[in-house]
């Protein structure tokens, strides 16, 4: 009786141990999580909670990122010498061929609520999807536009710059958001080529006005355009995410020309990451070249503060 009393105090004993060693594997599980809950907490809001810079200092901002734009709209290519037409060509969807990712980078350099920025784009595309819809012959009272034959197989690249300058000024700003107004130019400089293959020549209005069945014709143009618009962050509750937005318009060299950007940024001490949707729309004048030309797509950015 005695030995059955001992094991049975020895058994609680040890049941007693081991409740208390799981008792302890518990809290120590539970403060871990907890000091790892309050190390992130704490490293969010030392990273978000940056106080601004005074307003007599500089601070700069670069962003290299990568955008990935569709083309569609017209071309319109000017009669070349001699008694040819000038094709009128339909775009299709292109996508990046060729893409130079140096090139693609945007700046700013801000002190107080003015600042200037800087945006440098290269673009090469090229797409087997672009037909010729029509050809346009010099006549007695002026520019003549003859439907193509049954389209065979035309090619077009489009390769060029796009530069842009502005200067901003912060309307309204709180810790979290911002809206800018801005105003500056944008230059685009652009070389379109086009290689057909068509059911059979097309034939103009006078005499020997012929366009071949199969060719090829380039041109560039350079467009210089004044622009003016809005920019700035909409803060997300405590400012950790938010929706950057861009938008302007001008003319110049183009009768018009429209840019919009929106997204999304995760913020973090010493910058931000950037998903967005960029839409750039140019028409020209008269017979240029580009005719409701749009470049549209995702872009993703990384933006170093300093």
């Amino acid at each position: 009786m005695n030995s059955l009393r001992r094991n049975t105090r020895i058994i609680m004993r040890r049941t007693a141990h081991i409740a208390n060693v799981e008792r302890s594997c518990k809290t120590a599980i539970v403060l871990s999580h907890t000091a790892v809950f309050l190390a992130l907490s704490a490293f969010l809001s030392t990273a978000h909670a940056e106080s601004p810079p005074p307003d007599d200092q500089w601070t700069f901002a670069v962003k290299p990122y990568l955008w990935l734009p569709n083309v569609n709209g017209t071309l319109r290519y000017e009669i070349p010498p001699g008694s040819g037409g000038g094709p009128t060509v339909d775009l299709g969807n292109y996508v990046l061929q060729n893409l130079s990712f140096a090139l693609m980078v945007s700046g700013e350099a801000r002190k107080g609520d003015w600042a200037i920025f800087t945006d440098l784009v290269y673009l090469d595309v090229n797409s087997q999807d672009s037909s010729v819809k029509s050809v346009e012959f010099a006549g007695p009272g002026g520019k003549i536009p003859v439907t193509a034959s049954a389209d065979l197989g035309t090619e077009s690249s489009l390769s060029g710059e796009l530069w842009e300058l502005a200067g901003a000024y912060t309307m309204a700003h709180n810790d979290i958001s911002s809206i800018d107004i801005l105003s500056g130019f944008r230059f685009l400089g652009i070389e379109a080529s086009t290689s057909w293959q068509l059911a059979a020549a097309v034939s103009g209005p006078e005499p020997g006005q012929s366009f071949g069945r199969s060719g090829s014709i380039s041109q560039r143009t350079t467009l210089w355009d004044w622009i003016v618009g809005v920019r700035g962050s909409l803060g997300l509750g405590n400012g950790t995410w938010a929706i950057p937005y861009y938008l302007d318009g001008g003319a110049g060299s183009s009768s018009v020309t429209w840019q919009a950007v929106a997204g999304i940024a995760y913020r973090f001490r010493w910058g931000d990451v950037q998903l967005s949707y960029r839409y750039l729309y140019y028409t020209m004048k008269d017979y240029g070249l580009l005719k409701g030309v749009a470049f549209s797509g995702p872009g993703l950015g990384v933006n170093f503060r300093f």
